[in-house]
């Protein structure tokens, strides 16, 4: 088994367990909202499989992607976006707040920023060596809490890796309305060193999370990840106020298509076999389960 197969068959799976959380949500199985990852796949899959395991992450409103690459299990998340007992956080979460192992998520995205500063200092006074990753999008940038945190990391040189995944809208409003100036300008005046690109190659990204993160795990301090990418859903599961021209134009950067030239036909065909396995046995367990009782 390739590295390559192992990437595209990880990205593989985000996309098939994202659509089918979009066709599930009209079934009424499923509880709360959901703000997929299609379109975004290279980047975690990327920055994930070179992470350590005892690395922390603390993940977003679009996290479904993350702990995927991560290493999560889909029956466990699935499970919790139907609110049943199995779920990750007993049901009690639904889709932006959940936890396992190192991995954390929560809908407040200014609000996530400090919190994982938190654990960098954590980490750092317990000379532990591990990275803290916090994922925040373009929309964070207008939230005054970022900047008190990267003021902090930079004096305290803390192992603090921020990943920026820039999709070019905060809900509904593009960029260009709503970030003044450069995204990487905004890192450098705290002395923060940037790695940026824009790709939508998972080896591409996969090489640059690779200096940022050597650079914090050497104890060198903070870094910021800035990565250009494009969700080609809705930002829930709503309607999507994109045209019909953009949406079309922005397909050709699908990071499938752009990786599944690597492979063989076969190899395509297998990927495609096993995820499609694993995704339906874990929503058939998920949804023969029970759901938690208040009591507890």
């Amino acid at each position: 088994m390739t590295n390559d197969f192992v990437l595209y068959r990880t990205m593989l799976l985000i996309r098939r367990f994202e659509e089918r959380i979009l066709q599930e949500f009209s079934s009424g199985k499923l509880v709360g909202t959901t703000h997929t990852y299609i379109g975004q796949e290279a980047d975690a899959v990327g920055v994930f499989s070179i992470t350590e395991p005892e690395d922390i992450v603390f993940s977003n409103h679009r996290c479904h992607g993350h702990f995927l690459a991560y290493g999560g299990d889909p029956y466990r998340l699935i499970a919790e976006l139907m609110g049943k007992a199995t779920g990750l956080v007993g049901g009690r979460g639904g889709s932006q707040h959940i936890y396992w192992r190192n991995f954390y998520s929560n809908g407040i995205q200014g609000g996530i920023v400090p919190v994982a500063t938190g654990m960098a200092l954590a980490e750092k006074e317990k000379q532990s060596g591990h990275v803290v990753l916090v994922f925040i999008g373009d929309g964070t940038l207008g939230e005054g809490a970022l900047y008190e945190s990267l003021n902090l990391a930079a004096l305290w040189r803390l192992p603090l890796l921020v990943i920026l995944e820039n999709n070019r809208y905060a809900q509904t409003t593009p960029v260009e309305l709503a970030v003044a100036g450069s995204m990487a300008g905004r890192f450098a005046a705290f002395g923060i060193p940037v790695w940026e690109r824009e790709t939508s190659d998972v080896l591409e990204v996969r090489a640059l999370a690779e200096q940022a993160i050597c650079h914090v795990r050497s104890g060198a301090g903070p870094a910021a990840l800035i990565l250009h990418t494009y969700r080609f859903m809705a930002h829930s599961k709503g309607d999507d106020t994109r045209s019909p021209e953009e949406l079309a134009r922005i397909r050709q950067f699908d990071p499938l298509t752009i990786h599944a030239r690597r492979l063989s036909l076969a190899e395509l065909e297998q990927a495609e076999s096993e995820v499609s396995a694993l995704l339906a046995e874990a929503f058939a367990r998920a949804e023969a389960d029970s759901f938690p009782v208040l009591a507890e």
